[in-house]
């Protein structure tokens, strides 16, 4: 089976770069200092502190090895590639909602990075795979979880 590659934009390869960065030298660091606190407490089979601290350790080490996989697996969009006559990764998509005469701005970007509560939707997303390939003007069906909704493109930019 084939690897999904992991599209990124340079902000998204950069955020993820530093968050594992952060995790190797920090939190790594954090939660030895943890586990050797509680080490100190003496019978370790009765030892909450340092059950969690394990627990921690594991969480942080999972993380870091997602990330350096999503890193292996990474290709960044390269941004003088992006056009601004059709929606795709790392466009930034001025859609109004025709239903509720909402304007709303999304960046596309791929799974990895997005952030919905930033407005930065997936390409995997419905709003997002339906967006894609769209030009301004263009009125488009999007199947929600309650239905379908109507959007309209009205600017794309880099």
């Amino acid at each position: 089976m084939t690897e999904k590659e992991v599209l990124l934009t340079a902000q998204g390869l950069k955020k993820i770069e530093d968050d594992l960065e952060q995790l190797k030298t920090v939190r790594r660091r954090e939660v030895a200092g943890r586990i050797k606190q509680a080490i100190a407490f003496g019978d370790l089979s009765e030892n909450s502190e340092y059950d969690e601290a394990k627990n921690e350790q594991a969480q942080v080490e999972e993380r870091i090895a997602k990330l350096e996989n999503m890193l292996r697996k990474a290709r960044v969009i390269d941004e003088s590639e992006i056009s601004s006559d059709v929606v795709s990764i790392g466009t930034t998509v001025e859609v109004k909602d025709l239903e509720y005469d909402e304007i709303v701005e999304y960046t596309i970007v791929g799974s990895a990075e997005a952030d919905p509560y930033e407005l930065r939707i997936s390409n995997e997303s419905p709003v997002g795979r339906t967006l894609l390939g769209r030009k301004v003007g263009e009125v488009v069906d999007i199947q929600i979880p309650d239905g379908v909704t109507q959007y309209k493109v009205l600017k794309i930019t880099r």
